[in-house]
Protein backbone atom coordinates (compact mmCIF):
# COMPACT_ATOMS: atom_id res chain seq x y z
CA UNK A 1 0.00 0.00 0.00
CA UNK A 2 1.19 3.59 -1.00
CA UNK A 3 1.97 5.48 2.22
CA UNK A 4 1.50 9.48 2.35
CA UNK A 5 3.24 11.22 5.56
CA UNK A 6 1.46 14.47 6.62
CA UNK A 7 4.81 16.94 7.46
CA UNK A 8 4.69 20.63 8.83
CA UNK A 9 5.55 22.78 11.85
CA UNK A 10 3.11 21.90 14.83
CA UNK A 11 -0.38 23.42 15.04
CA UNK A 12 -0.56 23.60 10.89
CA UNK A 13 -3.68 21.16 11.20
CA UNK A 14 -1.68 18.28 10.41
CA UNK A 15 -3.62 16.22 13.16
CA UNK A 16 -6.94 17.53 11.57
CA UNK A 17 -5.88 16.97 8.10
CA UNK A 18 -5.08 13.29 9.62
CA UNK A 19 -8.24 13.01 11.32
CA UNK A 20 -10.35 14.47 8.53
CA UNK A 21 -9.02 12.21 5.89
CA UNK A 22 -9.14 8.82 7.70
CA UNK A 23 -12.33 9.21 10.75
CA UNK A 24 -9.58 8.15 13.27
CA UNK A 25 -9.59 9.43 16.86
CA UNK A 26 -6.41 11.54 17.50
CA UNK A 27 -5.41 14.14 20.10
CA UNK A 28 -6.27 17.60 18.11
CA UNK A 29 -4.98 20.92 20.17
CA UNK A 30 -3.68 24.49 20.06
CA UNK A 31 -0.30 23.70 20.88
CA UNK A 32 2.62 22.53 19.79
CA UNK A 33 3.25 19.20 19.97
CA UNK A 34 0.10 17.42 20.08
CA UNK A 35 1.10 14.26 18.38
CA UNK A 36 4.31 12.62 19.40
CA UNK A 37 3.40 8.97 18.73
CA UNK A 38 3.34 8.70 14.98
CA UNK A 39 -0.43 8.10 13.64
CA UNK A 40 -0.90 5.33 10.90
CA UNK A 41 -4.09 4.84 9.73
CA UNK A 42 -6.26 4.30 6.14
CA UNK A 43 -7.22 7.11 3.53
CA UNK A 44 -8.46 7.03 0.10
CA UNK A 45 -7.56 8.80 -2.82
CA UNK A 46 -10.56 9.03 -5.51
CA UNK A 47 -10.85 8.38 -8.97
CA UNK A 48 -14.02 7.29 -11.70
CA UNK A 49 -14.57 4.06 -11.42
CA UNK A 50 -15.52 1.82 -14.80
CA UNK A 51 -18.58 0.76 -13.33
CA UNK A 52 -19.40 4.31 -14.67
CA UNK A 53 -19.62 2.41 -18.40
CA UNK A 54 -22.13 -0.33 -17.06
CA UNK A 55 -25.64 -0.39 -17.05
CA UNK A 56 -25.87 -0.90 -13.44
CA UNK A 57 -23.18 0.13 -10.29
CA UNK A 58 -20.21 -1.92 -9.27
CA UNK A 59 -21.79 -2.02 -5.49
CA UNK A 60 -18.44 -2.01 -4.20
CA UNK A 61 -18.27 -0.71 -0.63
CA UNK A 62 -15.12 1.39 -1.68
CA UNK A 63 -17.38 2.74 -4.67
CA UNK A 64 -20.33 5.78 -3.94
CA UNK A 65 -21.92 6.13 -7.57
CA UNK A 66 -19.18 5.36 -9.23
CA UNK A 67 -16.98 7.85 -7.15
CA UNK A 68 -14.04 4.82 -6.45
CA UNK A 69 -11.79 5.60 -3.14
CA UNK A 70 -8.77 3.27 -3.44
CA UNK A 71 -7.15 3.14 -0.15
CA UNK A 72 -3.52 4.25 0.74
CA UNK A 73 -1.76 4.62 4.13
CA UNK A 74 -1.58 7.88 5.93
CA UNK A 75 1.18 8.82 8.09
CA UNK A 76 0.50 11.54 10.26
CA UNK A 77 4.14 12.48 12.54
CA UNK A 78 5.37 14.97 15.13
CA UNK A 79 5.15 17.94 14.00
CA UNK A 80 8.87 19.78 12.73
CA UNK A 81 10.93 22.99 13.93
CA UNK A 82 13.72 25.10 12.63
CA UNK A 83 16.68 23.09 13.59
CA UNK A 84 14.97 19.67 13.78
CA UNK A 85 17.77 17.97 11.71
CA UNK A 86 19.80 18.94 14.96
CA UNK A 87 17.48 17.49 17.25
CA UNK A 88 15.37 20.31 18.32
CA UNK A 89 11.88 20.11 18.88
CA UNK A 90 10.90 16.26 18.20
CA UNK A 91 12.81 16.69 14.39
CA UNK A 92 14.96 13.15 14.62
CA UNK A 93 12.06 11.26 15.38
CA UNK A 94 9.39 12.99 12.85
CA UNK A 95 12.17 12.55 10.30
CA UNK A 96 13.25 9.22 10.99
CA UNK A 97 9.21 8.79 10.47
CA UNK A 98 9.70 9.85 7.00
CA UNK A 99 11.80 7.10 5.67
CA UNK A 100 9.15 5.08 4.09
CA UNK A 101 6.67 7.31 2.85
CA UNK A 102 6.41 7.15 -1.08
CA UNK A 103 5.23 11.25 -0.94
CA UNK A 104 4.63 13.93 1.36
CA UNK A 105 1.97 16.20 1.96
CA UNK A 106 3.16 19.46 3.57
CA UNK A 107 0.62 21.04 5.63
CA UNK A 108 1.25 24.70 6.30
CA UNK A 109 -1.12 27.07 8.33
CA UNK A 110 -2.08 29.79 5.20
CA UNK A 111 -3.45 32.22 7.46
CA UNK A 112 -0.11 33.12 9.06
CA UNK A 113 -1.92 32.31 12.33
CA UNK A 114 1.23 30.15 13.78
CA UNK A 115 4.72 31.22 14.36
CA UNK A 116 7.67 29.42 13.31
CA UNK A 117 7.54 27.21 16.02
CA UNK A 118 3.72 26.64 15.62
CA UNK A 119 2.62 28.91 18.40
CA UNK A 120 -0.42 30.58 18.00
CA UNK A 121 -0.13 34.50 17.07
CA UNK A 122 -2.40 36.94 15.46
CA UNK A 123 -3.43 35.43 12.06
CA UNK A 124 -1.62 37.63 9.36
CA UNK A 125 1.40 37.87 11.47
CA UNK A 126 3.70 35.41 10.45
CA UNK A 127 4.39 34.90 6.36
CA UNK A 128 3.31 31.28 5.96
CA UNK A 129 6.07 31.43 2.66
CA UNK A 130 8.73 30.68 4.80
CA UNK A 131 6.92 27.26 6.17
CA UNK A 132 7.56 26.23 2.78
CA UNK A 133 11.56 25.84 2.38
CA UNK A 134 12.27 25.17 5.94
CA UNK A 135 10.53 21.89 5.84
CA UNK A 136 12.53 20.84 2.50
CA UNK A 137 15.81 22.36 3.89
CA UNK A 138 16.12 20.28 7.24
CA UNK A 139 14.84 17.33 5.34
CA UNK A 140 18.00 17.71 3.44
CA UNK A 141 20.18 18.45 5.67
CA UNK A 142 18.63 15.21 7.82
CA UNK A 143 19.76 13.15 4.61
CA UNK A 144 22.69 14.87 4.38
CA UNK A 145 23.97 14.14 7.90
CA UNK A 146 23.20 10.30 6.94
CA UNK A 147 25.34 10.59 3.88
CA UNK A 148 28.11 11.97 5.83
CA UNK A 149 28.00 9.77 9.11
CA UNK A 150 28.62 6.80 5.98
CA UNK A 151 30.73 8.34 3.83
CA UNK A 152 33.96 6.78 5.50
CA UNK A 153 32.65 3.96 4.42
CA UNK A 154 32.47 4.86 0.60
CA UNK A 155 35.71 5.89 1.09
CA UNK A 156 37.09 2.19 2.05
CA UNK A 157 34.95 0.79 -0.65
CA UNK A 158 36.18 3.04 -3.36
CA UNK A 159 40.12 1.77 -2.64
CA UNK A 160 38.52 -1.81 -4.39
CA UNK A 161 39.14 -2.54 -7.81
CA UNK A 162 35.40 -3.25 -8.71
CA UNK A 163 34.24 -0.37 -6.58
CA UNK A 164 30.86 1.29 -8.28
CA UNK A 165 29.34 4.19 -6.87
CA UNK A 166 25.79 3.69 -8.35
CA UNK A 167 25.75 0.19 -6.32
CA UNK A 168 27.30 1.58 -2.91
CA UNK A 169 25.46 4.73 -2.67
CA UNK A 170 21.77 2.83 -3.99
CA UNK A 171 23.10 0.24 -0.35
CA UNK A 172 23.32 3.14 1.69
CA UNK A 173 20.38 4.92 0.58
CA UNK A 174 17.51 1.86 0.11
CA UNK A 175 16.28 2.50 3.50
CA UNK A 176 15.00 6.06 2.18
CA UNK A 177 14.16 4.54 -0.73
CA UNK A 178 16.59 5.46 -3.43
CA UNK A 179 16.64 2.19 -5.61
CA UNK A 180 20.60 2.31 -7.65
CA UNK A 181 18.53 3.00 -10.35
CA UNK A 182 18.09 6.04 -9.23
CA UNK A 183 20.59 7.15 -7.46
CA UNK A 184 22.21 6.44 -11.45
CA UNK A 185 20.63 8.83 -12.72
CA UNK A 186 20.76 11.75 -10.13
CA UNK A 187 24.57 11.28 -10.08
CA UNK A 188 24.40 11.95 -13.91
CA UNK A 189 22.71 14.76 -12.97
CA UNK A 190 25.69 16.01 -10.78
CA UNK A 191 28.90 17.03 -10.76
CA UNK A 192 30.96 15.83 -8.50
CA UNK A 193 34.45 14.68 -8.11
CA UNK A 194 35.19 10.55 -9.40
CA UNK A 195 37.12 10.06 -6.05
CA UNK A 196 35.10 9.98 -3.26
CA UNK A 197 37.81 10.93 -0.76
CA UNK A 198 37.96 14.43 -2.48
CA UNK A 199 33.86 14.30 -2.17
CA UNK A 200 33.18 18.29 0.24
CA UNK A 201 30.25 19.27 2.14
CA UNK A 202 28.34 20.80 -0.50
CA UNK A 203 28.80 17.65 -2.42
CA UNK A 204 27.40 15.71 -0.13
CA UNK A 205 24.70 17.88 0.46
CA UNK A 206 23.76 18.46 -3.15
CA UNK A 207 23.29 14.78 -3.36
CA UNK A 208 21.11 14.18 -0.31
CA UNK A 209 18.64 17.31 -1.75
CA UNK A 210 18.51 15.48 -5.45
CA UNK A 211 17.77 12.11 -3.27
CA UNK A 212 15.31 13.90 -1.23
CA UNK A 213 13.56 15.33 -3.81
CA UNK A 214 13.11 11.68 -6.04
CA UNK A 215 12.34 9.83 -3.54
CA UNK A 216 10.13 11.92 -1.38
CA UNK A 217 7.73 14.41 -3.57
CA UNK A 218 5.85 17.29 -2.29
CA UNK A 219 2.72 18.83 -2.54
CA UNK A 220 1.71 21.57 -0.23
CA UNK A 221 -1.40 21.57 1.80
CA UNK A 222 -2.20 25.60 2.19
CA UNK A 223 -4.30 24.87 5.27
CA UNK A 224 -6.92 26.76 7.04
CA UNK A 225 -8.12 29.08 4.21
CA UNK A 226 -11.28 29.54 5.78
CA UNK A 227 -9.69 31.74 7.68
CA UNK A 228 -6.59 32.73 5.91
CA UNK A 229 -6.26 36.24 4.15
CA UNK A 230 -6.81 35.42 0.48
CA UNK A 231 -3.66 37.14 -0.62
CA UNK A 232 -1.53 34.43 1.12
CA UNK A 233 -3.15 31.67 -0.21
CA UNK A 234 -3.09 34.19 -3.77
CA UNK A 235 0.87 34.18 -3.07
CA UNK A 236 1.26 30.83 -2.10
CA UNK A 237 -0.19 29.60 -4.99
CA UNK A 238 2.14 31.83 -7.52
CA UNK A 239 4.86 29.70 -6.19
CA UNK A 240 6.67 27.58 -8.51
CA UNK A 241 5.37 24.34 -6.60
CA UNK A 242 2.37 22.19 -6.42
CA UNK A 243 0.04 24.10 -3.71
CA UNK A 244 -3.57 22.79 -2.85
CA UNK A 245 -5.91 25.14 -0.57
CA UNK A 246 -7.47 23.20 2.12
CA UNK A 247 -9.47 23.47 4.92
CA UNK A 248 -9.30 20.39 7.13
CA UNK A 249 -11.24 21.67 9.86
CA UNK A 250 -13.94 22.22 6.90
CA UNK A 251 -13.53 18.45 5.89
CA UNK A 252 -13.79 16.89 9.38
CA UNK A 253 -17.09 18.71 10.09
CA UNK A 254 -18.64 17.53 6.77
CA UNK A 255 -17.29 14.10 7.16
CA UNK A 256 -18.87 13.85 10.80
CA UNK A 257 -21.70 15.81 9.30
CA UNK A 258 -22.39 13.52 6.65
CA UNK A 259 -22.20 10.06 9.05
CA UNK A 260 -24.22 11.66 11.49
CA UNK A 261 -27.08 11.77 8.43
CA UNK A 262 -27.25 15.77 7.88
CA UNK A 263 -25.65 16.23 5.05
CA UNK A 264 -25.35 14.23 1.30
CA UNK A 265 -21.44 14.42 0.68
CA UNK A 266 -18.30 12.70 -0.60
CA UNK A 267 -15.26 13.07 -0.04
CA UNK A 268 -13.31 15.08 -3.22
CA UNK A 269 -16.98 16.96 -3.97
CA UNK A 270 -17.05 20.20 -4.40
CA UNK A 271 -20.43 20.91 -2.60
CA UNK A 272 -23.17 18.96 -0.43
CA UNK A 273 -26.42 19.25 -0.02
CA UNK A 274 -28.66 19.70 3.59
CA UNK A 275 -30.70 16.72 4.15
CA UNK A 276 -31.25 15.86 7.53
CA UNK A 277 -32.13 18.52 10.58
CA UNK A 278 -30.07 20.90 11.48
CA UNK A 279 -30.10 23.59 14.17
CA UNK A 280 -29.80 27.56 13.06
CA UNK A 281 -26.11 27.49 14.28
CA UNK A 282 -25.65 24.32 12.40
CA UNK A 283 -27.27 25.48 9.10
CA UNK A 284 -25.18 28.87 9.42
CA UNK A 285 -21.74 26.92 10.06
CA UNK A 286 -22.42 24.47 7.20
CA UNK A 287 -23.41 27.58 4.65
CA UNK A 288 -20.13 29.09 5.18
CA UNK A 289 -18.62 25.86 4.31
CA UNK A 290 -20.49 26.32 1.31
CA UNK A 291 -19.14 29.82 0.49
CA UNK A 292 -15.15 28.64 1.36
CA UNK A 293 -16.04 24.99 -1.27
CA UNK A 294 -17.51 27.70 -3.75
CA UNK A 295 -14.21 29.80 -3.44
CA UNK A 296 -11.77 27.01 -3.32
CA UNK A 297 -13.88 24.01 -5.25
CA UNK A 298 -13.97 22.12 -2.50
CA UNK A 299 -12.02 21.93 0.90
CA UNK A 300 -8.66 20.49 -0.28
CA UNK A 301 -8.56 17.74 1.52
CA UNK A 302 -9.29 15.15 -0.88
CA UNK A 303 -7.35 16.58 -3.61
CA UNK A 304 -4.33 16.76 -2.02
CA UNK A 305 -4.14 13.17 -1.48
CA UNK A 306 -5.37 12.51 -5.03
CA UNK A 307 -2.41 15.09 -6.38
CA UNK A 308 0.14 13.14 -4.44
CA UNK A 309 -0.50 9.98 -5.70
CA UNK A 310 -1.73 10.33 -9.43
CA UNK A 311 0.72 13.37 -10.41
CA UNK A 312 4.11 13.59 -7.96
CA UNK A 313 4.12 9.71 -8.10
CA UNK A 314 2.15 9.37 -11.40
CA UNK A 315 0.63 6.19 -10.65
CA UNK A 316 -3.03 4.94 -11.99
CA UNK A 317 -5.35 2.75 -10.69
CA UNK A 318 -6.19 -0.93 -12.38
CA UNK A 319 -9.02 -3.75 -11.69
CA UNK A 320 -7.74 -7.22 -12.11
CA UNK A 321 -11.32 -9.65 -12.13
CA UNK A 322 -11.68 -13.59 -13.26
CA UNK A 323 -14.53 -12.88 -15.30
CA UNK A 324 -13.85 -10.77 -18.32
CA UNK A 325 -17.48 -10.62 -19.24
CA UNK A 326 -19.05 -9.71 -16.61
CA UNK A 327 -15.84 -7.83 -15.03
CA UNK A 328 -16.15 -9.49 -11.54
CA UNK A 329 -14.10 -12.05 -9.37
CA UNK A 330 -15.44 -15.89 -8.96
CA UNK A 331 -17.97 -14.81 -6.24
CA UNK A 332 -19.63 -12.37 -8.40
CA UNK A 333 -18.64 -9.48 -7.39
CA UNK A 334 -18.00 -6.62 -9.48
CA UNK A 335 -15.00 -4.82 -9.66
CA UNK A 336 -13.95 -6.42 -6.84
CA UNK A 337 -10.47 -5.13 -6.18
CA UNK A 338 -8.69 -1.90 -7.61
CA UNK A 339 -4.30 -1.50 -7.33
CA UNK A 340 -2.26 1.40 -7.71
CA UNK A 341 0.64 0.95 -9.62
CA UNK A 342 3.20 3.27 -11.41
CA UNK A 343 2.79 4.60 -14.79
CA UNK A 344 4.45 1.76 -17.13
CA UNK A 345 3.32 -0.87 -15.54
CA UNK A 346 2.34 -3.89 -17.29
CA UNK A 347 0.06 -6.96 -16.66
CA UNK A 348 2.54 -9.18 -14.90
CA UNK A 349 3.26 -6.24 -12.59
CA UNK A 350 -0.46 -6.23 -11.53
CA UNK A 351 -0.66 -10.16 -11.25
CA UNK A 352 2.63 -10.03 -8.74
CA UNK A 353 0.55 -7.17 -7.16
CA UNK A 354 -2.42 -9.18 -6.36
CA UNK A 355 -0.19 -12.25 -5.49
CA UNK A 356 3.27 -13.28 -5.90
CA UNK A 357 1.69 -16.52 -6.49
CA UNK A 358 -0.32 -15.06 -9.32
CA UNK A 359 2.76 -13.46 -10.94
CA UNK A 360 4.71 -16.46 -10.99
CA UNK A 361 2.46 -18.06 -12.66
CA UNK A 362 1.07 -15.58 -15.16
CA UNK A 363 0.32 -16.40 -18.46
CA UNK A 364 -1.42 -13.74 -20.41
CA UNK A 365 -3.82 -11.49 -19.35
CA UNK A 366 -7.21 -10.30 -21.18
CA UNK A 367 -8.24 -6.46 -21.35
CA UNK A 368 -12.13 -7.02 -20.54
CA UNK A 369 -13.25 -4.32 -21.77
CA UNK A 370 -12.54 -5.60 -25.45
CA UNK A 371 -11.95 -9.32 -24.52
CA UNK A 372 -8.69 -9.23 -26.43
CA UNK A 373 -5.64 -11.09 -25.03
CA UNK A 374 -3.19 -7.98 -24.67
CA UNK A 375 0.62 -7.99 -24.64
CA UNK A 376 2.90 -9.30 -21.34
CA UNK A 377 4.39 -5.39 -22.13
CA UNK A 378 1.37 -3.44 -22.72
CA UNK A 379 1.41 -0.53 -20.64
CA UNK A 380 -1.73 -0.01 -18.17
CA UNK A 381 -3.72 2.93 -18.15
CA UNK A 382 -6.08 4.44 -15.57
CA UNK A 383 -9.26 2.35 -15.14
CA UNK A 384 -7.92 -0.63 -17.21
CA UNK A 385 -9.92 -3.85 -16.68
CA UNK A 386 -7.83 -6.80 -16.43
CA UNK A 387 -8.42 -10.66 -16.44
CA UNK A 388 -5.23 -12.21 -14.97
CA UNK A 389 -4.60 -15.71 -16.62
CA UNK A 390 -1.80 -17.64 -14.02
CA UNK A 391 -1.60 -20.95 -13.11
CA UNK A 392 -2.48 -19.95 -9.70
CA UNK A 393 -5.48 -19.06 -10.42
Amino acid sequence: MLSIALAGKPNAGKSTFYTAATMADVDVANYPFTTIDANRGVSYVRTECPCLEREERCGNENCHDGKRYVPIELLDVAGLVPGAHEGKGLGNQFLDELTNADVIVNVIDASGGTNEKGEPVDIGSHDPLEDIDFIETEMDMWLAGIVERNWEGVERKSRSPDFDLDEVLGDMMSGFGASPTDIARILRELEYPADPIQWTDDDREALATEIRQRTKPIVVAANKIDVAPEENVDRLLDLDKPVIPTSAEGERALRNAAEGGLIDYDPGDADFEITGDVSDAQCEALEGLQETMARWEGTGVQAALDYAVYELLDHLTAYPVQDAAKWSDGSGNVLPDAFLLAQGSTPVDLAYAVHSDIGDGYLHAVDARSSREISDSYELEEGDVIKIVSTAS
